[in-house]
């Protein structure tokens, strides 16, 4: 059985893009190394925050490889490695565990809708063709299917899987899934804005969007917990609140990445079919940066 544990403040990394829509790996790997100085305890790369959708596989390797280059060691690299198609999510798990991330982030396929025998299958596929761990990723707003409590409790049996990205926002499931799982399950928020509630319920950490753009105080809530200072962590969730909400006024990364661009760490280009913000929420997101204190 694996013996590696992820906690803390956990970044989502957007993808930098130039006005062209290549890739800027220039403003990549200066996010990334920030992200470390910052006190962000992994990296999560080439999720579907980071656009993994519109990445070619080229670049979806170059983004994992350059990730692990420019971390160097010093945190944990998680890699996505989720798609709709099985045999294309284990080619990309391969290459991250060839590339050297110490797991992989698999998100339940999409569009597919797969029965619960189906979800089951896939995961269990991918977690046989690899030796480094596999997270589960759970986020029904955006897959449609839900991962039962039943599903993971069957696959957490396989000693590669271990653990979750919850995406629900339900926090009923970590309690479920503690109870039915067997053995030590790493379970990580998907969902920023309750991110301290989901710690409550029993959770390791949160895998974040916020923290591209607000590491430190991310990290500082996940810190102020593990340490005990649950006044602390609330007080600086209840800071970050505003912002938590209005990354996600449109489709993410959207917003994350106009945020980004305001406070000079990349540009706000996406790739299609996510269109550039609205105006209503550009004000939005400017004005809960200033709210939160990251912009004047």
């Amino acid at each position: 059985m694996s013996d590696t544990f992820f906690s803390g403040s956990i970044t989502a990394l957007i993808t930098p893009m130039n006005r062209d829509g290549s890739l800027d790996f220039a403003s990549f790997e200066k996010l990334v190394d920030w992200q470390i100085r910052e006190g962000t305890s992994a990296l999560c790369a080439v999720g579907t925050t980071g656009e993994s959708p519109t990445l070619s596989h080229a670049e979806h390797h170059a983004v994992v490889e350059r990730t692990i280059k420019v971390s160097a060691g010093r945190v944990p690299v998680i890699a996505g490695a989720g798609s709709n198609s099985t045999s294309e999510a284990i080619d990309l798990a391969q290459y991250a565990e060839k590339a050297g991330a110490n797991a992989v982030l698999v998100v339940a396929p999409y569009y597919n809708k797969p029965t619960q025998e189906g979800l089951y299958r896939h995961y269990m596929a991918i977690a046989d063709a690899i030796s480094i761990p596999v997270i589960l990723y759970n986020i029904p707003g955006r897959s449609i299917v839900d991962i039962s409590v039943e599903t993971m409790a069957r696959l957490a049996r396989h000693p590669n899987i271990i653990g979750v990205k919850d995406a629900t926002a339900n926090l009923l499931r970590p309690l479920q899934v503690r109870r039915a799982v067997e053995k030590r399950f790493n379970q990580l928020s998907g969902e920023d804005g309750t991110a301290v509630a989901f710690l409550a319920a029993g959770g390791d950490g949160c895998i974040s969007v916020t923290a591209n753009v607000a590491p430190a105080l991310c990290a500082n809530v996940q810190k102020a917990w593990q340490e005990g200072r649950t006044q602390d962590a609330i007080a600086i969730q209840d800071k970050l609140l505003p912002l938590h909400d209005t990354l996600f006024c449109e489709s993410n990364p959207a917003p994350a990445k106009y945020a980004a661009s305001l406070l000079g760490l990349a540009g706000e280009t996406c790739r299609l079919p996510l269109a550039p913000l609205t105006e209503p929420s550009r004000e939005k997101v400017r004005a809960a940066l200033v709210d939160v204190g990251l912009l004047n």
